[in-house]
């Protein structure tokens, strides 16, 4: 086994929120190590739009000339595409602390290597692909036990050493870590599914929300002129699907196949919009996707995106959510006094800034996204929506999407030091 080698932290993850926490550290001084098992570019289940509320913070972590040259058109329009009715309304228009503007997609394949370049750019160690496969404490510190290459590799092990660990891993699969989450399957788990088209008639500065039974999806133009579909489906209701599927056509057809098919079938807008378009490459599957709050500090090991809280993708803030709580996190440990116990100090300050900045949202996102699964729901929302379309336009503005990042103004130029 390699020696230890010591940080100041140690990122476990390198998504948005691992990135962000990263770049955000690293601008404060801080000696950042990043454990990544994937290697780059990598297709990841997202609905991949980032909301306005995010300009500024892509400022501030230097990568928003490079966000701009990278990501789709404008979002100014938000809709519903449900059943055979399709209503519209604008998008809000982020304000002055919010960085002014309207929010915009990028691929995962892209957005993810981006952040991690300019990550290693500014002076994280990276590991990749590597597994951090134990957390253990040693003295001061915690040791991270990672191992390159594939699960089954025999690649040699090393030790990392920090103060902090910080848990950037997802919830969606599990893992030997205190920070991973054990996983039961149940009937009414939510099953996420992405895939990229070319071709499609989508209005570019549309984002509509699509409900069909069992589920809920979005649509939005990316990069490069992919159009981004991902969508979320009852576990029980895609069984039934591809029963259904299985005794009419006399074989199995597979699960992205039998949701393509249904939401098509159920859904006029997403029809009309896919008509002429190609699927660009193969569908992506994942989850079962577990909204909730969970803890975001325990034994000097934090929790950031998915991690820390998962919203409903229902209101398209995941990618928000991940590039804000790793910012948030950052704030609280570069004021945070030496030693353990001003970690937690920084734990609780932390937890309660996240809270205060996402749980409204999560709330939210759980109410609407019962009551576009549930019987009747979606017919509910219909009328709702065809008699006042600016609840689209309200229903925008309260999941976050012009909402300012905190510290943002009060923060030390990027590299202060």
């Amino acid at each position: 086994m390699r020696p230890a080698s010591t940080h100041d932290a140690i990122v476990i993850g390198a998504g948005p929120a691992g990135t962000s926490a990263a770049l955000a550290l690293i601008r404060r001084g801080w000696a950042v190590a990043i454990v990544e098992r994937n290697v780059f570019p990598r297709r990841k289940v997202c609905g991949e739009y980032i909301s306005a509320s995010n300009l500024a913070l892509l400022e501030r972590l230097e990568i928003g000339d490079a966000w701009r040259a990278e990501a789709g058109p404008e979002i100014r329009r938000v809709g519903l595409f449900s059943g055979d009715t399709s209503v519209e309304a604008p998008m809000p228009r982020s304000g002055p602390a919010a960085g002014n503007g309207f929010g915009r997609a990028l691929g995962r394949d892209v957005l993810d290597s981006l952040l991690l370049n300019a990550a290693r750019s500014a002076g994280a160690e990276v590991f990749q692909p590597c597994r951090a496969t134990a957390i253990e404490r040693d003295g001061a510190c915690q040791a991270v036990r990672i191992q390159a290459g594939a699960a089954n590799s025999r690649d040699e092990a090393a030790i990392l050493r920090a103060p902090v660990i910080v848990a950037a891993h997802g919830s969606w699969e599990p893992g030997p870590l205190p920070s991973h989450f054990a996983k039961k399957s149940h009937p009414s788990d939510l099953l996420g599914f992405k895939a990229h088209f070319s071709g499609s008639t989508l209005p570019p500065d549309l984002m509509p929300l699509l409900t069909f039974p069992g589920g809920y999806g979005g649509m939005v133009l990316a990069d490069h002129g992919r159009m981004s579909l991902s969508c979320c489906i009852r576990r029980d209701v895609l069984a039934r699907l591809r029963g259904s599927h299985a005794r009419e056509r006399g074989s199995q057809i597979s699960a992205a196949e039998t949701i393509e098919h249904h939401i098509v079938a159920r859904c006029r807008g997403a029809r009309e919009a896919l008509a002429q378009a190609h699927l660009d490459s193969p569908w992506l599957a994942a989850g079962p996707i577990r909204p909730g709050i969970r803890p975001g500090y325990a034994a000097d090991i934090f929790r950031v995106g998915n991690a820390a809280g998962e919203s409903h993708p229902i209101i398209a803030e995941g990618i928000s959510m991940a590039l804000q709580s790793g910012w948030l996190l950052a704030m609280e440990l570069s004021e945070a006094a030496s030693g353990q116990r001003g970690r937690e100090a920084a734990g609780r300050r932390y937890e309660a800034a996240w809270r205060e900045l996402f749980s409204t949202r999560i709330h939210a996102a759980d109410a609407i996204a019962r009551l576009a699964v549930g019987t009747g729901g979606a017919a509910l929302m219909e009328a709702v929506v065809r008699n006042f379309p600016r609840a689209l336009t309200l229903g925008a503005r309260l999941s976050g999407k012009t909402k300012p990042v905190p510290g943002l103004t009060e923060a030390r130029p990027a590299g202060g030091g």
